[in-house]
């Protein structure tokens, strides 16, 4: 299987994140050709494409824009979701860094199927160089009269504001990052009402993660046939997978959903050498683990939930025989138990009970039925919370117990972890005598 380079195709060029740049790709094209077409037809388009959303969770794109209620009197919005937290993550970063401009021009794009005139792009607030990036792009796409008032004089009118998070991951999660926009508190919100019908501001809004909006342009451009001739038949068009880990060379890599991650990591050079696969993550650390057992999975929605997993945001974390499992399971737990937003209970307490003892466990501390008390707790914590974050902290615990109860095990017969912390490093330690 071959790459399909779309959205990063620009990367490798001269100052790419200009405006410059980008329309001498034929950038803002697809605009100019949708301003002529009926919002409606543009939803269809992007219904028939098949796109699925690209944050997470895979939901229909074009869908999720035809639940907005036209003939409600309040304003309609459109929400970029740009804050990429998921451990492991580097898809839209690298992306707006790169290519600002393609997500400028699928949010006036999409703002319009949807009659929107206001939009809205909410960008984690850690990541500053990205913010003034896309700051720089929306203000280029002003001047140049792909943003404003009157849009190449179709009538059109479109605001578009680049807001910054706090730095919350639960304001990845959709209805949080309302709030964080509306300036309260990032946590869930009760639904219904679903932001559809009553969103920011309690006004119908749809929310889309960067990467899927910004795949819209080349849907208008090339037709939604060309997006569904790639990927698998319930998971079309093409994605970013981000390599991380013990590969010879980690990096994003779009290609066609459905690739496997043995085309994957031979596209990044293999596993480093003298190590092999030991297990690895589909779509970040809230997505259960896999094993080399798994490597010709297809890497599409249907494929891998099939499998006992997620194909989330393709993040692909590898790790190799060095790593200790108990250990990185513990690390990624305490990062939920920080995020923790501490609105419900199975979250605010269930992860810190979860640390607790995944903590004595990696310490050789307890005993065997230790384990059985961490599947119970993550029993009692799957499905109970108000928002999916809880359900990503229990993935990698009950998984890796399956696959490695062995390895939980040597921890308490060997009085504490027999793995060697440095060796799981990627980059070897510095030799005898080399300079600090």
């Amino acid at each position: 299987m071959t790459l399909t380079p779309v959205l990063t195709d620009n990367w490798g060029d001269e100052r790419s994140w200009t405006l410059r740049a980008y329309e001498e790709r034929g950038g803002y094209g697809a605009l100019k050709k949708a301003l002529g077409q009926d919002p409606a037809a543009i939803v269809e388009q992007v219904k028939d494409s098949g796109l699925r959303g690209r944050g997470g969770a895979g939901f229909p794109t074009g869908m999720k824009w035809g639940f907005i209620p036209q003939d409600n009197p309040n304003p309609k919005y459109l929400v970029v979701n740009a804050d990429e937290s998921e451990p492991g993550t580097c898809k839209d970063i690298p992306l707006m860094m790169a290519n600002p401009h393609v997500l400028v021009e699928g949010v006036a794009i999409s703002s319009y199927a949807i009659r929107a005139h206001t939009a809205f792009i909410y960008i984690r607030g850690e990541v500053l160089h990205v913010i003034r990036r896309v700051q720089r792009a929306v203000e280029e796409a002003y001047r140049a009269g792909h943003l404003g008032t009157n849009i190449h004089g179709s009538g059109y009118d479109l605001d578009v504001i680049v807001h910054a998070g706090a730095g919350a991951y639960i304001c990845g999660e959709e209805t949080a990052l309302l709030e964080g926009l509306e300036g309260r508190r990032g946590q869930p919100r009760l639904r219904p009402p679903f932001p559809a019908v009553a969103g920011l501001y309690a006004s119908p809004t749809v929310i889309n993660n960067v990467e899927s909006i910004a795949s819209v342009p080349s849907i208008v451009e090339h037709g939604a046939e060309w997006f569904a001739s790639m990927g698998t038949e319930k998971s079309k068009g093409y994605g970013i997978f981000s390599l991380s880990g013990h590969v010879t060379n980690p990096g994003q890599f779009e290609a066609p959903l459905g690739i496997t991650l043995r085309e994957l990591i031979d596209l990044a050079g293999g596993i480093r050498a003298g190590h092999e696969l030991k297990f690895w993550t589909p779509g970040g650390s809230s997505t259960p683990l896999l094993t080399d057992e798994h490597l010709d999975v297809p890497l599409d929605f249907e494929a891998v939930g099939a499998a006992g997993s997620m194909l989330g945001t393709r993040a692909l974390q590898i790790f190799d025989e060095t790593t200790c499992v108990v250990r990185a399971v513990l690390r990624w737990t305490e990062f939920y138990k920080h995020e923790s937003c501490g609105k419900c209970t199975p979250c605010r307490e269930g992860t810190w009970w979860l640390v607790q003892v995944l903590s004595r466990l990696e310490q050789g501390q307890g005993d065997e039925s230790d384990l059985d008390l961490l599947l119970d707790q993550c029993d009692n914590i799957l499905g109970r919370s108000f928002c999916a974050l809880a359900d990503g902290a229990v993935s990698p615990i009950s998984s890796s117990i399956e696959y490695f109860r062995d390895e939980y095990l040597a921890h308490l017969t060997e009085g504490g972890c027999p793995f060697d912390p440095a060796a799981s490093t990627v980059f070897a330690p510095a030799t005898a005598g080399a300079s600090a």
